[in-house]
């Protein structure tokens, strides 16, 4: 929602998050923290320790005040480490802030009033920035660091990483994904302690989360995302229109890429997205898509292939009396087995 992040919220996907999903998660976290995006998002890059050598002249100079921004060391603690109810206080939001101080963009302007105290590194790339950080040590969930320039911001995320109640959020959030809204609490502590037993390894959990039974033993637990049901609907159908603007449909349904709302992100409960308003849409798209594909499948037997046994009688009968293949298409894909998955 933020330019020109609209224009990075790509990279920042295959950038820092693609390459590290089956490494240790304290990677994936440095380098999502390090990202331009989140810097920017979270306006780090104009975040000045109030004890820094810029925030000194600052004062000196002109006698105005620059000092901290907490916004990306409280979306950390509370999004992407501990949780919301991870264990930390206002007073930790603050001292990991000053820590953060100096980890910037490089290029001009970048640090706003006090930018005259800064080298402008490589455009567009991390860069720290030593003259707007806090100096000194912090004190974080109890723990010392150290002042050690930008290394001091990494030893805090490689310490939150190890954290249970970092272990406990993540393993809430891919279980919430891959079973149900509610995920099960054994599999919840079985995912936890496999990250703890592995140093935050992601390749363990996520074969722990494959081979537990509660994914495969029953269907139909999560509600599709617009993105995942309009991406299922082209992989059914094995094909993809050469005028697809999945972006706008996304949009259309709902789900705008890359423009969540929040720093939250998009959320991944069907609560969010099953309103009737919202199916409507959907039926109302499913209608103008068997239009466009008219008698060319044949859905009955499609949904033999994509839905199998799930698919219950009422869905089967009302395909079978549709008026046309257009109608048919539209119930297949409309049908309450194919809204979730």
């Amino acid at each position: 929602d933020k330019q020109p992040l609209g224009a990075l919220a790509v990279h920042y996907e295959n950038e820092a998050i693609r390459p590290n999903v089956t490494g240790r998660f304290a990677d994936m976290l440095e380098a999502v923290e390090r990202h331009p995006a989140m810097l920017l998002y979270l306006d780090n890059a104009q975040s000045v320790g109030p004890g820094s050598l810029a925030a000194r002249g600052a004062r000196r100079r002109r006698g105005r005040e620059v000092g901290l921004n907490e916004n990306l060391a409280r979306e950390i603690l509370e999004l992407h480490t501990l949780g919301v109810d991870g264990g930390y206080t206002q007073d930790d939001v603050i001292e990991f802030s000053k820590s953060l101080t100096g980890w910037s963009i490089g290029g001009a302007g970048q640090g706003g009033r006090a930018a005259r105290f800064m080298d402008s590194g490589r455009p567009g790339e991390f860069t720290f920035r030593q003259a707007v950080h806090e100096p000194g040590s912090k004190t974080i969930l109890g723990q010392r660091f150290r002042e050690g320039g930008v290394d001091e911001a990494e030893a805090v995320l490689a310490y939150l990483a190890e954290q249970p109640a970092t272990a406990k959020f993540l393993a809430t959030k891919l279980a919430r994904h891959f079973v149900a809204d509610e995920p099960p609490a054994a599999l919840v502590d079985e995912l936890a302690q496999t990250y703890l037993d592995n140093d935050g390894e992601l390749a363990p959990v996520n074969r722990v989360l494959i081979h537990a039974d509660d994914p495969w033993r029953e269907a139909l637990t999560k509600y599709k995302t617009p993105q995942e049901y309009l991406i299922s609907t082209f992989r059914a159908l094995g094909q993809v229109p050469a005028d697809l603007n999945l972006p706008a449909l996304a949009q259309q349904l709902g789900q705008r890429p890359m423009t969540p709302g929040s720093p939250a992100g998009w959320p991944d409960i069907a609560d969010h997205w099953n309103g009737g308003d919202a199916l409507l849409k959907r039926i109302e798209w499913t209608t103008a898509l068997g239009a466009q594909i008219g008698d060319r499948v044949d859905a009955l037997a499609l949904v033999d292939e994509i839905l199998g046994d799930v698919a219950g009688d009422s869905t089967r009968t009302g395909i079978s009396r549709a008026e046309s293949g257009a109608q048919a298409i539209a119930l297949a894909f409309s049908a309450p087995e194919f809204q979730r998955r």
